[in-house]
C-alpha cells in the first residue's frame, strides 16, 4: 500500500527493491529449492500429449505472445485504458478529474504480473530449472530497454522492441563467449551496449521505434496533410519601388 503512493523514479526504485528482496527470501527457502533453485523439473504436458521440443515451445511462446497483445490491446482502449494513459501522463490531472489512482496502480501490477507470471512458466517448463539467479537485476533493465527501443505506450513497440534486443543480446552472448574473452565480458557489453541504446533513443527518437515511425508514416500518406512551405526571403522585383 505504501508503494502505491509513490510516483516516477520512487516507485521504480520501490519495485526493484522488492524484486531484490524477494530474490533474498527465496534464496533461504527450503521449499524453493534455496540458492539451488529447483531442478528436474518436467516437460508441460496435458492429457495425450506432452511438449517436449524445442518446437513445440515455440509456438506455446507465440501463442502467448498473441493472448497478451490481445489482452493488452482491449484493456488499452476501455474506460480503464483511458484513465491509465492519463495517469501516466498527468497523474495529478487525472486524480482531479476522478480517476482511483491507486487501484489502477494496482491493476497495472497485477495485470502485468500475470504476464509475467504466464512467461515465468512457460520458461521454466522449457528450461527445466529455476533458481533466484535466473531472473537477475540485468534482466530488469533489459525489459526496460526494450519497452524504451520500442516505444512506451506501443503494444506494437514492445513486441519488436522485445525481439530486437533479444536479437542484440544473442548476438553479445556469442561475441562474449569467444576464446580469450574474460569472464566478465558478457555483463560488460551487456551494460555498455544498453546504455548506448538508450542513448541514442534519448537522442534521435525519444518517442520509440513504433511511435517514430507510425507519424511519420501517416503524416506522409495523409491525403489532407498540408505541403511543404517555402519559407525562403521572397526577392525583390526588378524596378520594384522600395
Amino acid at each position: 500500500m505504501p508503494i502505491l503512493r509513490l510516483r516516477g523514479h520512487q516507485l521504480a526504485f520501490a519495485t526493484l527493491a522488492l524484486q531484490l528482496i524477494l530474490l533474498s527470501v527465496l534464496g533461504d527457502a527450503d521449499w524453493a529449492g534455496g540458492a539451488v533453485g529447483l531442478q528436474g523439473l518436467p516437460y508441460l504436458s496435458v492429457p495425450g500429449f506432452e511438449l517436449n521440443e524445442d518446437l513445440h515451445y515455440a509456438y506455446l511462446v507465440l501463442a502467448g505472445v498473441v493472448v497478451t497483445a490481445v489482452v493488452a490491446s482491449f484493456l488499452v482502449r476501455s474506460r480503464v485504458g483511458r484513465g491509465l494513459r492519463a495517469l501516466a501522463t498527468a497523474p495529478v490531472a487525472a486524480e482531479a478529474s476522478g480517476v482511483p489512482v491507486g487501484a489502477y496502480r494496482l491493476l497495472v501490477f497485477a495485470v502485468s504480473a500475470a504476464f509475467a507470471g504466464l512467461a515465468g512458466g512457460i520458461y521454466a517448463f522449457f528450461v527445466g530449472y529455476l533458481a533466484p539467479g535466473s531472473f537477475p537485476v540485468l534482466l530488469s533493465i533489459e525489459y526496460v530497454v526494450m519497452a524504451v527501443v520500442g516505444g512506451l505506450g506501443s503494444i506494437a513497440g514492445a513486441i519488436l522492441g522485445a525481439t530486437l534486443i533479444t536479437l542484440v543480446v544473442q548476438f553479445l552472448t556469442t561475441l562474449a563467449t569467444q576464446p580469450g574473452m574474460p569472464s566478465y565480458a558478457p555483463s560488460v557489453l551487456s551494460y555498455a551496449v544498453y546504455a548506448l541504446l538508450l542513448i541514442m533513443i534519448v537522442l534521435f527518437v525519444p518517442k520509440g521505434v513504433v511511435p517514430t515511425l507510425s507519424r511519420r508514416f501517416i503524416r506522409e500518406t495523409s491525403p489532407g496533410s498540408p505541403a511543404p512551405v517555402d519559407r525562403a526571403p521572397a526577392r525583390a522585383r526588378p524596378g520594384a519601388s522600395r
